[in-house]
């Protein structure tokens, strides 16, 4: 597939994956979540590629929300189908397998908290501002903002947000855990590129491992979580990726992992 509403590039092991319509703040339009679907699907499949970032065009947005051109004119069928599309999206982005950190580097409203809430970690410049302001077009998120942001912060917060579409600052969504970390605007790159490194630099096993057992097993009973865990830890132990950790803990050197 060709992209014309996003950019893909591969650096270092890091798939860096921009929304591209500055002009349009980066709002999410069909197109858009379509090409973002392939662009994950592609990079989740690319066994060159560790981590994946994520971020909009420009310095004003990092997605401003769906089109509203495009939800004037859904009805309840085509609604419904809107709603399942960017939902795909962002279980795809949660069950990559890989880290995906989301560059927040301004407005994130609406589809485009959204995509922030399904990324693994969240770093955002001062100027960044996130919320999920639906409910003052009549309407609520559609792309499981119901659903992730009361899992990120506590439910009383999530439903005040979410009734009232108020809209956060940087700093306040990192006091509430919604974001974790801020940075000045020009310091944005480099955090995220010092945090992608520090996760290159672990076992993928052992990433892709702990991923599962923190997103599924806290959607479990304490007790059916514990033997997800369990059964990841075990299979850990057959990796040549544990031994060489353990060796190198032994030795007091760098372990020097394979991804084996």
């Amino acid at each position: 597939m060709k992209f014309t509403c996003i950019t893909v590039e591969k650096t270092d092991r890091v798939g860096r994956v921009t929304i591209n319509r500055p002009k349009k703040l980066n709002a999410l339009n069909i197109s858009t979540v379509i090409e973002l679907i392939e662009a994950f699907g592609q990079l989740r499949d690319d066994d060159e590629v560790g981590v994946v970032v994520l971020t909009g065009a420009g310095e004003k947005s990092f997605a401003a929300g769906a089109d509203i051109a495009e939800l004037m004119k859904l009805d309840p069928l085509t609604g419904k189908e809107f709603a399942a599309r960017g939902q795909s999206l962002c279980t795809l982005m949660e069950n990559l397998g890989k880290p995906v950190i989301a560059a927040v580097n301004g407005f994130a409203l609406g589809g485009g908290c959204e995509l922030a809430m399904a990324c693994t970690l969240r770093i955002a410049s001062e100027n960044a501002r996130l919320g999920q302001p639906e409910v003052n077009l009549g309407t609520i998120p559609g792309y499981a903002g119901t659903q992730r942001l009361a899992r990120l912060v506590p439910r009383g917060i999530a439903m005040e947000l979410i009734l009232t579409g108020r809209i956060l600052t940087a700093a306040e969504a990192c006091d509430l855990g919604l974001v974790n970390k801020v940075v000045p605007a020009g310091e944005l790159a480099a955090a995220v590129d010092e945090m992608a490194k520090l996760l290159l630099d672990k076992p993928p096993f052992a990433i892709k491992a702990c991923m599962e057992a923190v997103l599924h097993g806290t959607e479990m009973s304490f007790e059916d979580g514990c033997r997800l865990e369990a059964s990841l830890f075990a299979m850990t132990c057959g990796t040549e990726d544990q031994a060489e950790g353990m060796k190198a803990f032994l030795e007091k050197r760098k372990a020097e992992f394979t991804g084996r």
